[in-house]
């Protein structure tokens, strides 16, 4: 084996082993920062060393050992850890052999709850759940969302010192903190699907790699914590919605929404497994959660084979159910769509105006969007270009306000626009 073949090899090995090692390293240091420096120079040896030995049997044991005896050295040489010396010691000496299975599960559980603790900001949040959970580096975080590399580092460091400073502990929350923290998980990890599926900013309409680390992140903790029916919904959603990545973008990179999609062209595999996943919410009496309602419409859409099928009175009310569960004015603007297709424009006209003042969408750009498309529907083509008009100067996405200005372009034309 080459020298690029072991770095690729090493390379392969970190993204898989990552998140187990700092887990197990996170619950003998109690130090979810300490874990991964101790992590990050296992990586370092296996960089000097296996080039040279060759790719051990089991490189996930050989990384954990050396590890720890990087923790135990550490210890042993920082006083400010000294009146830890004799039980970590103990502890890491006695342990070198990997845990087993289920031991390793509940690592990963607790690193998952940690990392997204609610003391930390979501930015924070974020930025610590793909670097010692996505295995991601600094560079590549900062790459995916358009941020400084900077800035990136000192969420990451920030974290740490705030996980360490209010001593938070590396467990799995019990009983009635469970749900609610367990919000908080979801909340992390579809936060970075749907910057991934629908960038924010910058020149790409999607960001794959981020769907797929979040696709990756929802799967192991549907392994994790199988009960959850919350858990199911949102790994549901998100693999019925990864399905459509190929036909969501053109060969130009220019979006493709929904009702204009090749559907020969989505990936049956992911619909499948999105609908196991949620068959197995439905199993466990989970139906009504957000995640799981959302999964609802999406597999209205994906059993549709074509845009005419599409269940739309089906989707109005499941939008509904979803309205009176989170009181979003983002959900409603999606009831909105939905009863426009369902029973005409002037309907959703009628929803989106109760809702236009409402201060947390002054900057949503979808807003004017989804007016104008009724607009033009509805034969106002000077007020539907006026909206597009608007809402190509709200987005931040290069491709997004391409799109948006060539709705407006179409008013002035008189022909259709692109429906949102």
């Amino acid at each position: 084996m080459t020298a690029t073949d072991t770095h690729r090899a090493i390379e392969a090995v970190w993204r898989i082993e990552a998140a187990r090692l700092i887990a197990g390293l996170a619950r003998l240091v109690r130090d979810v920062g300490l874990a991964e420096e101790l992590a990050q120079d296992a990586l370092v040896a296996a960089l000097e060393q296996w080039p040279e030995s060759g790719v051990p049997r089991n490189p996930g044991a050989w990384l954990m050992t050396v590890s720890k005896r990087r923790a135990i050295d550490l210890i042993r040489r920082n006083e400010r850890l000294e009146r830890n010396l004799a039980e970590l010691g103990h502890r890491l000496e006695h342990e070198a052999e990997l845990p087993e299975v289920d031991e390793i599960e509940d690592d990963l559980l607790r690193l998952v709850f940690t990392a997204c603790h609610p003391a930390l900001s979501m930015e924070a949040r974020v930025a610590l759940t793909l670097r010692v959970l996505g295995g991601l580096t600094t560079e590549e975080i900062a790459r995916a969302f358009l941020v400084p590399e900077s800035t990136v580092a000192q969420r990451i460091v920030r974290a740490k010192r705030t996980l360490a400073d209010k001593q938070i502990p590396f467990e799995v929350p019990q009983g009635a903190e469970l749900a609610g923290r367990l919000a908080a998980v979801l909340e992390v990890i579809y936060l970075i699907f749907n910057e991934g599926y629908s960038a924010t900013a910058g020149d790409d309409w999607m960001r794959p790699a981020l769907c797929e680390d979040a696709l990756r992140l929802g799967r192991v903790l549907a392994g994790l914590l199988p009960k959850e029916p919350e858990v199911h919904g949102l790994v549901a959603l998100m693999e019925i919605h990864a399905s459509r990545s190929a036909a969501r973008v053109g060969p130009s990179g220019e979006p493709i929404l929904l009702l204009e999609q090749n559907r020969a062209r989505w990936d049956q595999l992911l619909i499948r497994r999105g609908l196991t996943a949620l068959e197995r919410m439905e199993d466990l009496g989970g139906a009504h959660g957000p995640y799981a309602l959302q999964a609802g419409i999406a597999a209205c859409h994906a059993r549709a084979l074509n845009p005419e099928d599409t269940d739309w009175i089906r989707i109005a009310g499941l939008y509904e159910e979803l309205a009176k569960l989170s009181r979003s004015p983002v959900v409603e603007l999606n009831r909105a769509v939905a009863l426009s297709m369902a029973y005409g424009p002037a309907v959703g006209l009628e929803l989106l105006d109760q809702i236009m003042e409402e201060p947390s969408l002054k900057d949503y750009h979808l807003l004017p969007s989804v007016r104008g498309d009724f607009l033009f529907k509805l034969g106002r083509r000077e007020e539907a270009q006026a909206e597009f008009e608007r809402a190509a100067g709200m987005t931040r996405n290069a491709r997004e306000r391409t799109l948006l200005e060539e709705r407006a372009a179409a008013c002035r034309a008189g022909t259709a626009p692109t429906p949102p």
